[in-house]
């Protein structure tokens, strides 16, 4: 345990703009915070030529290296794609329904995958997706060893925007949706709206055809979809993700996964 000393001399460091090495090496886009105090406990990590400790702080003037195995073993990280079904959970499991990287196995990999990647078990370590998708939602799914990745998709300053198809229905108005749908509440849609007390992001909302939205947002509460829909008196029926960032979804069939392609990125 710290003595008050040593906690005063910390506070101090943080004042003058030193943070932790794993959050210096996050900053950095070197990797994770999880992954960074894993290589300074391995000895992958050095500052200023000498093996870093866990919890040391730094400043931006600090020189900070990795060595090779800590990069053999990023290199090695894998990230990938999946056309989530319905009755998935994208996390944990939790009431009794499965997570999604239950499908991760060799029999649902898509035949058609370009990526000279081959799959093993060890793949499936520390693997996680890289944000929600609901139970009742379909589509694309990232899931990823690699914490750059997950950073850059779903990190406080992500600016990675994700594209989503909506099915809708409008009281007891099932077909042709869009002509009964007053216009100003999809501009409410579109900005005005707020969720668990804190105004929402604008979003590129449109009718992709007169049943269905087409969502392009660049946060990610939770149900963030069906509560806005919900706010304007709509009602989702059918919710599917199609792209997220640069990568689309494309022709991946349902509960079928690839990896993450060497020329793609989000």
């Amino acid at each position: 345990m710290q003595t008050a000393t040593a906690q005063a001399q910390n506070v101090q460091l943080k004042a003058e703009g030193q943070v932790r090495v794993n959050k210096r090496l996050s900053d950095l886009g070197m990797c994770s915070r999880r992954e960074g105090d894993a290589w300074i406990e391995n000895g992958w990590v050095l500052v200023n030529g000498e093996v870093a400790t866990m919890g040391q702080l730094v400043s931006v003037t600090d020189k900070i290296e990795i060595q090779r195995a800590a990069q053999e073993q990023q290199a090695q990280q894998v990230t990938i794609l999946l056309n989530k079904p319905m009755g998935y959970v994208s996390g944990q499991a939790e009431d009794g329904h499965e997570p999604a990287v239950v499908l991760i196995n060799p029999p649902n990999h898509w035949r058609e995958d370009r990526s000279k990647t081959r799959f093993n078990f060890s793949q499936l370590k520390g693997l996680a997706p890289c944000g929600r998708l609901d139970i009742d939602s379909v589509g694309l799914l990232v899931l990823t060893q690699d914490g750059r990745i997950a950073k850059h998709i779903i990190g406080e300053d992500s600016e990675v925007d994700k594209e989503y198809l909506v099915r809708v229905v409008y009281g007891s108005v099932e077909k042709d949706v869009e002509r009964h749908f007053p216009e100003d509440k999809l501009a409410l849609l579109r900005h005005g709206l707020s969720l668990d007390g804190q105004a929402l992001l604008p979003a590129e909302v449109d009718w992709q055809n007169p049943e269905q939205l087409r969502f392009v947002l660049r946060e990610g509460k939770k149900r963030q979809i069906r509560r806005m829909c919900e706010a304007v008196g709509l009602h989702v029926v059918g919710l599917k993700r199609i792209r997220i960032g640069k990568v689309t979804l494309g022709n991946l069939p349902v509960g079928q996964w690839r990896y993450l392609g060497a020329n793609e990125g989000f």
